[in-house]
């Protein structure tokens, strides 16, 4: 259903419920269509997607991942934990060089 623009400012509530409704309303000015209006879909885009042979469900249910807490230690002093094999290598090369990002950010300063 074409509306002209005065008519649908005067209007606008009942336009808006109609396009809701499903019907679509093109906006004109001086005769020549300048918009549309249309009611949004309630279907949340994947849902739309997989009716639509796009995508597929998946089989199963996603596996929830727990994250292994710090260890005690490291959460006391502010140490980072060691790797599964030991300290970390940078962690010896950034205790020598003074300090990591913060030594980074005074040496770029000078």
């Amino acid at each position: 259903m074409e509306v002209p623009v005065s008519a649908l400012r005067a209007e606008l509530k009942s336009w808006i419920e109609r396009a809701r409704d499903g019907e679509e309303v093109v906006i004109t000015e001086r005769g020549v269509p300048v918009a549309r209006l249309t009611g949004v879909a309630t279907a949340d885009l994947v849902t739309e997607l997989v009716r639509d042979g796009v995508l597929v469900p998946p089989a199963g249910e996603r596996p929830v991942h727990a994250v292994p807490a710090p260890a005690l230690a490291a959460a006391t002093d502010g140490a980072r934990p060691a790797g599964p094999d030991g300290p970390r290598p940078s962690d010896g090369a950034r205790a020598a060089r003074g300090g990591g990002v913060a030594a980074l950010v005074r040496r770029i300063r000078r």
